[in-house]
């Protein structure tokens, strides 16, 4: 049975999605069941800020994008979402680059 993760208004979840060549991040409210934020190595595909998107460096920058928005959206507290992925490699990258950029887990 799978624990299920709700987030508020005042601790968001980070759920984050990853696929075979990119990677998604979203900040969401459960209560209201809306998205508040998302970032993904798509939105980096399209300002040329990479050349690979399957990458941790890419995640890192993902991770560090959507730190930036939550600080100045101010949320610095958010319930960590990997779904039923591991926390190993991209995800790992992601969460820890969040981390450095001063969003709590």
């Amino acid at each position: 049975m799978k624990k299920v993760i709700k987030g508020t208004l005042q601790r968001p979840r980070l759920y984050v999605f990853r696929s075979n060549k990119h990677i998604y991040a979203q900040i969401i409210d459960d209560t209201q069941n809306k998205v508040l934020l998302t970032q993904s190595s798509l939105l980096c595909k399209s300002n040329n800020q990479s050349r690979t998107y399957a990458t941790c460096s890419t995640s890192k920058l993902v991770g560090k994008l959507i730190a930036e928005d939550c600080l100045k959206r101010g949320i610095s507290q958010v319930i960590f979402d990997r779904g039923n992925k591991l926390y190993h490699g991209r995800i790992k990258a992601l969460a820890e680059s969040a981390r450095q950029e001063g969003i709590h887990f």
